[in-house]
Parts: C-alpha cells; structure tokens; sequence
C-alpha cells in the first residue's frame, strides 16, 4: 500500500511515495522534483507552483510567498510583523488574525491556511499523478520550533487539502531516517549534526541516536540567512553590471530587481553543477536586455561573508551542547541551499573525519524521510505492530526568575528546550530570615535574543504549595500557542 511524506517549506514544497519498500520524490507536471510554495490569485482561478513564481512580476500584490512564516500565527506575533513588511502581497488584520488582501474586481481576503491547503493539494496532485491511484495517507515534516498553534494548522490545511495525517514529524528526525540512521538496530550511543540550509532559513540541530531513539541535544534557528540572502547578493551585483554597462540604475526599480532575482535564482542553482552560468532577463529596463556571465568563483567571492554566517552557528551550537566536531559522528546535509559545492566543502573542513552524508539531494532527503514513515505507520495499520508512542516536549526554554544580591534580575533555565512533559525539576532557592511566602515567577522564553529582558519571555501560571517538610511543589502549566501543558518543579527550601 503507498503511503506519501510531504515537506512544506518556506520556499518549497516536495512530495516523496512510499511503494513497495521503496521511497522517491516524485516530479511535478513541469518536470521538476520541487514545487515553489506560491500561490497567484486572479480574479477566477489561483496558480501555484513555477508559474506562480515566474509570474510575479506582473502580478505581485496578488502572490503569496513564503506562507508558512505566518501560518498559526497571532497578527501581532514578531514573525507576522516580519512578513508584513517584506511581502508584496498587504497582510491585514482580522480577528487577531493575518490574512491576505488580494485585489482585482473586487477585494477579497485569504487565510494563510487557504493558502498553505492550495500546495498541500498540489503536492496530493502530484502524488497521485505518478502513483496513478489516489492516496491519501500522509507524513508531514514540521520544524522543530513550531508551536503547537502552528502544527494544528497545518494540519488543518492537509485535511482540507484531503490528507489523512498519519503523522507531524519534526524536519532533522525525517533527515535521519532518511539515511537509515539508528534503524539497523541497537549500536550504542552516536551524535548526528542535521544541517539545513532552506531558501529563508539555517537550522543546525544536534541529536543523540540511541537504538532508534532520536533525542534532540540542542537546536538553533536563524532567519536572517538563507538561499534568499545568496540570490539578493548575486542579484545586487547583476545590478551593478547592468549600471556599468548601460548607465543605467534599476536597484530602486521593484520589478527590474524581482527579474533580476529570478535570474539570480536560476544561475544560482545552475552553479551548483557548473563552472558558470548565463544570466538573461528579457526588457529589463527600457527594453533593453540584459545578458551577463557569471562563473562559480565569482558567486562565492560574492557571497564569502554569508558562507562564513551560515558556517558560524555550527561552532556555537557544538560548544553550547558541550560537545566537540570529533564528538559527532554524521553530518547530515538538507535543504536547497546546501548544495552549494563551497559551503559543502566548509562543513567537510569543519568536520574533516567525520562521514558527511550528501548522496540524496539535500532539498529531497526529509521529503523521503517522511515517505519512509509514512511507509511504516501504514505498515503497522495492516500489520499487528504496536503503535509507537508520542511524547509532547517544551517548544522552548521554561525559565525561572530571580533576583540576586545586587538585585538584578537572573534568569535560570529550568527545563531547556527539547525536555519531554512533564517533567520534574529540582531547584535550590535561598533568602534572608525567614520566609512566609515565596512568589515564583516563571517564563518561556520566546526570542533568540540576551534572556536578561523581561520582554523577551512570556508569563507562566503557576502554583506553589508549601510542604510540611519544608519544601515547596510548583505545578504550572506551558500556554503553548493554546495549547497547555502540565509541568511539575520541585523546590527546595
């Protein structure tokens, strides 16, 4: 029986099947194995995917890019603000919520849900294309700091979309059983390093794997880099040779610089495979063409810095978890932009005797790791296997607020990102005399950024109960995009 994985990114969209003991991505009616996760609107149909992308240009108040960034999210979340400010298409408040404002013989709004449901359908599409039957039994791929407002919405959108979600998997786990990693049995202990490289974001992830068991050791997230930063760089200096050529400045001109980017685009990925590539773009400004040669050497001396940010996170991760590059046994690269050859050789020079796996394309390989769940969850439908079990973990850091002898304010992680609920914690708190009550204040932290701000962590509920030992429980509940979560911390008086 098939089963399909989707991976719904930011930028792209990629379907994998699972038939008979087997898992491939399949290519879309364009011949192409990736999808790009935009949708046009016209006034009586919608268009997703190359066409949608290609077509822009022309129609850009009325694309939807990069939904996934808003996706389950509030309006006024950071993340929605950011989005506002960047897409072409305007983003309004409605009910507390983002939707799309589309124009055109008359003005209508669009969730970002509609929008995500669109490319789930096309990659459904896709599936059954090339299965020649309909399916509908699927695994979807979610990134590891997604809420669980975000989850429930994609969710949604598959079943609108006519999935049956067999299961939310988080990206760097579909990575690994993509590669068979900790599925040949018991082995002892091993560290992989997941990197993922997408069009508008790095996540770097450490994990244990223990005899199946994937354990998340520490992950980091950035949104400032990404396969969009490379083609801005190449982009900007498609500009500046158009200048020198023709005297001509279109940097400030907002559809020569989309055509650019879509050339940009194309050399980009045609740079991975070839020592050069020929960048045109037809009546770029004025009527006048543009054609320009750009070779491999030349894209890395321009994007040198963005290699070395992209590089960085690597270095700090490792020393956060306390591990070392010797300590890791398997790199495992994924997303698009990790097949950039010079990025790929830095990580090789990082990481100089240790096996980096790379022989699946990396903007397929958690597409086929969630083919090959899905392939097993089906399995175990037919079959008389135990259903695996779920445990629910916290999204981020739960932190605990204190004041030291100076009276700053400190905060204390006391259950870091990645534990599993609920948990229990031990923590030792001291004062002057003696106590009648204690007041506890408990955040979750909610930002990359300096945990010295209070506005950088959210409140927690919490209740604390004196013990007739002496001791004090804390029960609190983790408000997790509405979701809540028990979470039970002991302390010692």
């Amino acid at each position: 029986m098939a089963a399909i994985g989707v991976h719904f990114g930011y930028t792209c969209a990629c379907v994998a099947i699972f038939k008979d003991g087997r898992a491939e991505v399949v290519a879309n009616d364009a011949g192409d194995r990736v999808t790009p996760a935009v949708v046009a609107y016209r006034d009586t149909e919608q268009i997703v995917g190359i066409a949608a992308k290609q077509g822009r240009v022309r129609n850009a108040a009325n694309t939807v890019v990069k939904v996934k960034q808003v996706l389950g999210r509030s309006f006024e979340d950071p993340e929605v603000q950011t989005h506002k400010a960047e897409s072409k298409c305007p983003l309004v408040n409605k009910g507390e919520k983002p939707v799309y404002e589309m124009t055109g013989e008359m003005t209508r709004h669009v969730a970002p849900q509609d929008v995500a449901k669109l490319i789930l359908h096309k990659m459904k599409e896709t599936a059954q294309s090339a299965l020649g039957a309909d399916v509908t039994e699927a695994v979807i791929t979610v990134p590891f700091e997604f809420a669980h407002a975000q989850k429930a919405a994609l969710r949604a959108s598959a079943e609108a979309a006519g999935f049956r979600v067999l299961r939310l998997i988080h990206e760097p786990a579909a990575a690994l059983l993509a590669y068979g990693i900790g599925q040949d049995g018991p082995s002892g202990k091993s560290h992989v390093l997941v990197y993922k490289l997408g069009g508008t974001s790095l996540s770097v992830t450490v994990l244990q794997v223990n005899g199946g068991m994937f354990r998340v050791l520490n992950t980091h997230t950035d949104h400032s880099i990404g396969g969009e930063s490379f083609t801005s760089a190449l982009a900007g200096h498609l500009a500046a040779e158009f200048k020198r050529s023709f005297k001509q400045d279109v940097s400030s001109n907002a559809r020569a610089m989309l055509k650019l980017m879509n050339g940009a685009d194309m050399a980009k990925h045609s740079l991975s495979t070839l020592g050069s590539a020929n960048c045109f773009v037809d009546s770029l400004h004025d009527g006048m063409d543009f054609d320009c040669n750009i070779s491999r050497a030349r894209f890395e001396l321009l994007c040198s810095s963005l290699f070395n940010k992209s590089v960085q996170p690597i270095r700090s991760l490792l020393e956060t978890t306390g591990l070392s590059t010797s300590d890791i046994n398997k790199v495992v690269l994924c997303g698009g932009s990790a097949r950039i050859p010079r990025l790929q050789q830095m990580i090789r020079d990082l990481f100089a005797d240790v096996e980096l796996l790379s022989s699946a394309p990396p903007d397929e390989v958690i597409a086929v790791g969630a083919a090959m769940e899905a392939g097993l969850l089906v399995g175990r439908e037919i079959g008389s296997s135990p259903e695996s079990v779920t445990v629910e973990a916290c999204v981020s850091d739960i932190l605990l607020k204190e004041v030291d002898e100076t009276g700053a304010e400190v905060f204390s992680v006391l259950l870091p990102s990645g534990t599993p609920l609920p948990a229990r914690r031990h923590h030792i708190l001291s004062g002057p005399g003696r106590l009648a009550s204690l007041c506890l204040e408990l955040y979750q932290k909610t930002t990359e950024q300096d945990l010295e701000t209070k506005e950088d962590n959210h409140d927690i509920d919490a209740v604390v109960t004196m013990k007739r030992d002496g001791s004090l429980h804390v029960s609190c509940v983790e408000q997790n995009s509405g979701k809540t979560e028990a979470i039970s911390i002991s302390a010692v008086s």
